[in-house]
């Protein structure tokens, strides 16, 4: 078991290594943090960074809860006469706040910042 141990260590070192400086700053939080309930009031996309034009990683369907992470500053969105550039994060990703219910952080906390 320690070998098996040890050899994962390794791995995730050399990955760590591997992972250029600005792509770790811009990964959402891990799961392991705080999370928060976020509640979409439309079907809303998840990207991968806090963009409109970030690849699509998945869609969340309105009404349903999601546990949120973090939020960050990202592109700004208007729609539905609405306008922020509050981004959600998720374990995977990211989507814009202006699809959630609650205020413009989707009722996250200011501390709640990625």
């Amino acid at each position: 078991m320690r070998r098996i141990t040890a050899a994962f260590a390794t791995c995730a070192a050399t990955i760590a290594l591997l992972v250029p400086a600005g792509l770790a700053a811009a990964a959402p939080a891990a799961p392991a943090e705080q999370s928060y309930t976020v509640v979409p009031y439309e079907n809303v996309n998840v990207r991968q960074l806090p963009t409109k034009d970030s690849a699509y990683l998945a869609t969340l369907t309105a009404g349903h809860s999601y546990q949120a992470y973090c939020w960050t500053h990202g592109q700004t969105v208007t729609d539905h006469g609405y306008t922020n550039d509050i981004w959600i994060g998720f374990a995977d990703g990211y989507s814009s706040a202006v699809y959630f219910k609650g205020d413009q952080y989707a009722n996250l906390p200011a501390s709640a910042q990625c």
